[in-house]
């Protein structure tokens, strides 16, 4: 899920932008609950490559030859986040890969010996390290929830390797120190899960199966209170936990955030210069969605000072926190439009 600082920030009212859709009208805010959410329930098949510590699992559609877009997932979802944007998208003349997060679906690290980390930085170098093992310079990058955060990441750190960025819930990078003091009692209550996973009850459960399954449809659910969504949409992406790595990855993922596991040293320079909120100088749109309880209030304004170059924000309304599946036209056109920017 998003930063919870960011979260927990009340700023001022901001304004959304209108896009022409991808089939020729309305604003992004307007179509947002497009024709062709749902027409697609599986990817034509899943590609394996080893990509730094890991044999990476991704789908792919479209042109060889066309312009590179990395989709990238959160928690708890999986690659069908995008089962309808990358039809979208490839119909566009795009090139669209959507990869399993390390702990997710068929990627597997290559070492039994490898330390199961997930802070942000380790994740956001898995990207870089499928890019080059795919020979992919340049690429648009989008992402929610956690692929925000790695989007944004890789947006800021490397820029070189990233043509435009999409991100869901605008600027995530998880600040540690920030992470420390308490949010009100209101926002800390749409976090509980990262607190049970803080236990040892917490990681038990994500290591079973069944309550594994339960927890991770009760987000769903929560968080995404208007998408009507059927149990067979919420089971395709259900298997992408039953990874053997996947209670490691998570529970990591959500200790590291408040400081109560540590990282790998190789990573400790990157996260000094995360630390200390680096701007983001590509191409930019950010969304967000208007029903999603992350969502900072303000439309935009609470992080719009770390996006320096060419920028539009977009508020999706009627909209949960899984946005690519629940508005995928909407989606779509920012990843059009932010490389347009």
């Amino acid at each position: 899920m998003i930063d919870r600082r960011s979260f927990g920030k009340a700023l001022g009212a901001g304004a959304g932008a209108a896009a022409v859709g991808l089939a020729g009208a309305g604003s992004a805010a307007g179509a947002h609950r497009g024709t062709r959410a749902g027409a697609h329930t599986t990817f034509p098949r899943i590609k394996q490559i080893k990509a730094g510590v890991l044999d990476v699992g991704y789908a792919e559609l479209g042109s060889a030859h066309g312009p590179v877009v990395i989709c990238l997932h959160g928690w708890p979802y999986d690659i069908h986040s995008y089962v309808d944007v990358a039809p979208l998208l490839a119909e566009r003349g795009y090139r669209v890969i959507v990869p399993y997060l390390r702990g997710h679906g068929t990627t597997r690290f290559l070492s039994g010996r490898t330390f199961r980390n997930a802070q942000q930085s380790a994740i956001a170098m898995d990207v870089i390290a499928l890019m080059d093992a795919l020979k992919i310079h340049r690429a648009v990058l989008a992402g929610f929830d956690w692929g925000s955060r790695t989007a944004d990441i890789v947006a800021a750190l490397r820029p070189e390797r990233c043509t435009a960025l999409v991100s869901v819930g605008g600027y995530l990078v998880t600040d540690r120190e920030a992470n420390l003091k308490p949010l009100a009692p209101k926002a800390e209550l749409a976090w509980w899960y990262q607190y049970y996973f803080a236990t040892e009850r917490g990681r038990l459960a994500m290591q079973d199966k069944k309550l594994r399954h339960d927890l991770t449809r009760l987000v769903w659910d929560t968080v995404s209170p208007t998408w009507d969504f059927d149990d067979a949409t919420f089971e395709r992406t259900a298997d992408a936990f039953d990874n053997p790595d996947y209670a490691a990855v998570v529970v990591h993922n959500y200790r590291w955030r408040l400081s109560l596991a540590d990282g790998e040293r190789r990573y400790d320079g990157l996260e000094e210069r995360l630390a200390a909120r680096p701007a983001i100088a590509v191409p930019t749109v950010t969304l967000d969605a208007e029903r999603d309880p992350f969502t900072a209030p303000g439309g935009g304004t609470s992080y719009r000072d770390r996006f320096t170059g060419p920028y539009e924000h977009r508020t999706l309304p009627g909209i949960g926190h899984n946005v690519p599946q629940e508005a995928p036209e909407a989606f779509a056109q920012a990843v059009v439009d932010a490389g347009h920017l």
